[in-house]
């Protein structure tokens, strides 16, 4: 958080599980903690402790305890530059695939799906909408987003290599091209474990679906860039998809 601080970020955006990768999944459930601000976790404490002292906002992929036995949830958090956590997102869309020659992931075994989608906060860089990697693949909640005021829509990942080699570059465009929205994708990168890597390759892409700054798929590192809002509201002006969508013929 820090580096990117002094690099002039005014809002830090980590990727999904930035607290640990729970393997073998019960290890996870052993770790998740409360979102409860009485009693924080040391992880989530000191992500708002530096918050506050570098006066910048984070956006956070965690592990939160639920109330269903044996599984938590996939969630997504927000921290203003006063350390205060101002929004939270649990995870829609569950990652349950078998592909062949590549992973076999059954996220609904060790996670409940969240229920709600958060409205948008806003920022030094805009309006943020909350969304965390499998999320990525459902334009129904980016469009969701974008109609509750969102100018920027995050996905924090930990895609596969196989399905982040095929996939990755293409939705975070996608949405970016739909919503007429900053999509900004932290993504956890390298080794985790014997039998799991992550994909790497986090973006940031403007409304117009250029890529404005990307890390690479080796190492950890910080892209930077700048949101510009009068750029998102002149490619919404000149291009209003949303005011042209048939709502009244896709949404019977």
């Amino acid at each position: 958080m820090r580096l990117a601080s002094q690099q002039g970020a005014k809002v830090v955006f980590f990727p999904e599980a930035s607290d640990f990768i729970g393997n073998p999944p019960e290890e996870a459930l052993l770790l998740a903690q409360s979102l409860d601000t009485s009693s924080p976790s040391p992880f989530l404490k000191g992500l708002c402790e530096e918050a506050k002292e570098l006066g910048i906002g984070c956006s956070v992929g965690i592990h939160e305890k639920s109330p269903f036995q044996g599984r938590l949830y996939n969630t997504h958090v927000l921290i203003d530059p006063q350390g205060l956590i101002t929004s939270s997102y649990r995870k829609l869309h569950l990652f349950d695939v078998d592909i062949a020659h590549g992973p076999r992931l059954i996220e609904s075994n060790t996670t409940a799906p969240g229920d709600i989608v958060a409205p948008p906060v806003s920022t030094a860089v805009g309006k943020i909408g909350l969304g965390i990697c499998y999320d990525l693949r459902f334009p129904e909640m980016a469009l969701k987003l974008r109609r509750m005021g969102a100018e920027v829509l995050t996905y924090p990942s930990a895609f596969t290599v196989k399905t982040g080699e095929a996939h990755w570059e293409v939705l975070l465009r996608s949405r970016a091209i739909e919503t007429q929205c900053y999509v900004v994708a932290a993504a956890q990168v390298g080794q985790h474990s014997e039998k799991r890597a992550s994909y790497g390759h986090a973006m940031i892409v403007d409304p117009w679906g250029k890529v404005c700054a990307k890390c690479d798929g080796q190492e950890e590192g910080i892209a930077v860039a700048e949101v510009d809002l009068a750029t998102l509201e002149r490619i919404r002006t000149e291009m209003p998809v949303l005011n042209h969508r048939r709502d009244d013929i896709f949404l019977k």
